[in-house]
């Protein structure tokens, strides 16, 4: 674990020049919005380790897979977002002397990440050859406002010395990701000019055939005032830039404004893209920073006020949860249905930028409460253009029909190459279903089921009833080869989760036909004609879930988390040497396989997904079990364990759980926040809160609250988003207030008694 954050409320402040931290700062730091996103990188040339980042949303590579030994139904690539061309690099000379902080003294040093406002500032003092000693000062933005724009706010103020400078704003497609096969690069030259004012590159990849046109303008004051200096364009092989020579003064603040703007040919015709970036260039560089810095802080503002959450007498909570929100809205804002969640977003190279099972799992209920119903809707949209896709998934795999949804993808092909995930770890087939339930519980919107929904929910089942066999020994239907969500067992059978989602998922599905067969006759008979669904397929889905096998442990009365699992040696993670931890960078693969060692919450996933249909008592019974064994080296973990814990009001253990998935990336926890920041495990943060601690869950389309508040906290509140209303929550130790800041009555529970919010009601803690 690594502390080197301040705490405070509103910023992520680093204090001190720490090169040893880096790459953790630069994931930390990052800055996005939804189109683009930047690592925190530092303007000037860097010849310490650094992973520069600059990523396009929805711009990706089908990168060559690379395996030992192929296997029939391998994807051909794996998908990965491809790193940009670099927009923020300004190089500093002075007097000769590159200003670079691995090479000179660095005296002062303080990097802030404002959240509330949405920008990243940095100050410092160098000393360079000479005594001389600089200050520097850096600010910039993604705008919220204009998806294409990036601004700099960047100024050189020498503190003892008058001399020469030659600064050089630039713009940079020789890139490449640090992931790329045998320094592989991926982007091509298309266009590029220069002026003496600005530049413009345009560069295309060498596959798939994406173009990503680039465009700056800067602007040169000193003293307050524009200046005008010598000049001189430079040009490299996918590089523009301008030498700027200018007179320094002692103490004389000199600042270069850059603007910039990012297209991409997913949103504009390839021969629009430099004549659509040069009128969106004019228009921000016209309006100034300071303006642009307004209007996108203004849209800061209306995020938090609709999903921020409080936390009063504990700083370190308050800053990592809106840390947590914070990341997650600059990540994705569902304007684009094409779009996705990446597991790291815009903050690193590793997965690939690609579409796991976690957008389903763990960010839909983030958006569900805190954004309009649409943000939400694109998710299950994304995936159900994809069917076709995930049909010949299925196909690849040797399914006759049915449909696989991919474990990685970028484009509903699964790009995803270790045997053990892309074949066996099939549960995320019901993540997706599970998504499915869980936005129309909450939003009530029927229609998507009609439109959408069911045709989705149809092609799953048909998997789920092709991949079980039946067992004559056990005279059940089981399911066998499996890898559940705890990826430390690889090739089991009987993976408890698996089985019981896939058998929900036949139950949901029916669920829907008996509805709309009721609701709407003429949309069903259409759909069932068109998609050749027959009484003989419902019957057997009946059948599977009458008899489908879970394995359990008649002794200690849990649910086994797959055949065999008392067969291992039976240890606790509190009898580990902590210099064995983490397991996966200590201990060999065979080892861990062999242990009882439980990667991430697995009988636990499906108990929170499904806590509805058990009692307190059985989940008591096999979170005690199971929980001791969780060594929690999934940033998915965590979360989960909060939320069952709070709902067994282990107040100790859902705090714990919470304090390890909210400053996961700020402290460092699983030392693997270098190459990126755990974007999708973030929702879970948020859960953690509104239905760990919240107890918030809604039953039959009711809204329910039964919470609890940690010891340390003085109060906590956030709001959600149910249909058409906003509501307010805040806990204290005394009492519980819901306030209804905008829509019609709502009908919920709180501590299992009903009420009708008009406008707030207030409920005394007992």
């Amino acid at each position: 674990m690594k502390q080197y954050i301040k705490t405070d409320e509103w910023n992520i402040i680093e204090e001190g020049f720490h090169p040893e931290d880096q790459l953790l700062s630069e994931s930390i730091f990052s800055i996005g919005n939804g189109h683009m996103g930047q690592r925190a990188n530092f303007e000037e040339q860097y010849s310490g380790e650094s992973l520069q980042g600059s990523y396009m949303a929805g711009v990706y590579y089908t990168d060559k897979t690379k395996v030992g030994w192929w296997k029939n139904g391998y994807p051909e690539y794996f998908a990965k977002v491809l790193n940009a061309a670099n927009w923020i690099g300004i190089n500093v000379i002075i007097d000769g002397e590159t200003l670079d902080l691995a090479k000179c003294e660095v005296k002062e040093f303080r990097r802030v990440l404002n959240m509330k406002d949405g920008y990243l500032q940095r100050t410092l003092i160098a000393r360079l050859s000479g005594q001389k000693e600089i200050r520097i000062d850096a600010k910039r933005f993604v705008s919220m406002a204009v998806k294409e724009a990036g601004l700099i706010r960047y100024s050189v103020t020498p503190l003892n010395f008058d001399g020469e400078c030659l600064i050089t704003p630039y713009l940079d497609g020789d890139i490449k990701n640090t992931d790329s096969n045998y320094d592989e690069k991926f982007w091509e030259e298309i266009y590029k000019e220069n002026s003496v004012d600005g530049a413009a590159l345009t560069v295309k990849t060498r596959k798939l055939d994406f173009h990503a046109g680039s465009l700056m303008k800067y602007d040169i004051l000193q003293g307050g005032k524009k200046i005008q200096c010598s000049t001189e364009p430079v040009e490299k092989d996918k590089y523009v830039g301008c030498n700027i020579s200018l007179r320094l003064k002692q103490s004389e603040e000199t600042v270069l404004y850059k603007y910039v703007i990012n297209v991409t040919s997913r949103d504009k015709a390839r021969d629009e893209l430099i004549p659509y970036g040069r009128t969106r260039l004019e228009e921000i560089s016209q309006k100034g920073f300071d303006a642009m810095l307004q209007e996108h802080s203004a849209a800061w503002h209306k995020k938090w006020k609709e999903s921020d959450i409080v936390i009063e007498g504990d700083l370190s909570a308050q800053q990592a949860i809106r840390f947590n929100i914070f990341q997650l809205n600059q990540t994705y804002t569902g304007e684009d249905a094409r779009l996705n969640i990446g597991p790291k977003g815009f903050t690193g190279e590793k997965y690939g930028g690609s579409t796991y099972w976690d957008t389903e799992a763990y960010c839909l209920p983030f958006y569900l409460s805190t954004a309009d119903q649409k943000i939400s809707r694109n998710l299950l949209i994304y995936r159900y253009k994809q069917l076709e896709k995930a049909r010949e998934n299925a196909a690849k795999l040797g399914f006759s029909k049915g449909a696989l949804y991919p474990m990685v993808t970028m484009n509903g092909e699964e790009c995803h190459n270790e045997w053990e995930i892309t074949f066996e770890e099939i549960h995320r087939n019901g993540a997706i279903a599970y998504a499915v339930y869980n936005y129309v519980n909450y939003t009530g919107d029927w229609d998507y089921l009609k439109e959408y929904g069911l045709k989705v929910l149809l092609e799953l089942s048909r998997f789920w009833e092709e991949r079980v066999n039946f067992s004559e020994s056990k005279n059940s239907y089981v399911i066998l080869g499996v890898t559940g969500p705890n990826e430390y067992e690889n090739n089991v059978n009987n993976n408890w989760y698996t089985n019981r989602i896939a058998s929900w998922t036949l139950e949901y599905t029916l669920e829907v036909i008996s509805w709309m067969k009721e609701k709407d006759y003429p949309a069903y008979k259409n759909l069932e004609d068109k998609s050749g669904l027959r009484e003989t397929e419902i019957s057997k889905w009946m059948d599977i879930i009458k008899r489908m096998y879970y394995p359990v442990d008649e002794e200690r009365n849990i649910f086994l988390q797959q055949d065999g699992y008392l067969d291992k040696e039976q240890c606790l993670v509190k009898e580990l040497k902590k210099e064995n931890l983490p397991l996966n960078q200590h201990w060999s693969w065979d080892r861990i396989l062999r242990s009882c060692f439980i990667k991430q919450a697995d009988v636990l996933q499906g108990l929170y997904f499904l806590q509805d249909k058990y009692d307190l008592d059985t989940l008591r019974r096999n979170f005690n079990f199971y929980e001791p064994r969780t060594v929690h080296e999934s940033s998915l973990s965590p979360c989960i364990h909060a939320i069952l814990a709070a709902k067994l009001k282990d107040k100790d253990k859902a705090y714990e759980m919470y304090l390890k998935t909210a400053r996961l990336d700020l402290d460092n926890y699983n030392n693997d926040t270098e190459d990126g920041c755990h974007i999708t495990s973030m929702a879970g943060t948020w859960m953690s809160v509104v239905e760990g601690f919240g107890g918030m869950r809604v039953v039959k389309e009711k809204l329910h609250f039964d919470p609890i508040i940690p010891d340390t906290w003085k109060s906590f509140s956030f709001k959600i988003k149910f249909r058409e209303s906003l509501l307010k929550v805040t806990i204290t130790k005394a009492k519980v207030a819901i306030k209804n800041e905008n829509g019609n009555a709502v009908t919920l529970s709180v501590y299992g008694n009903d009420y009708s919010l008009d406008k707030e009601i207030v409920i005394l803690v007992q």
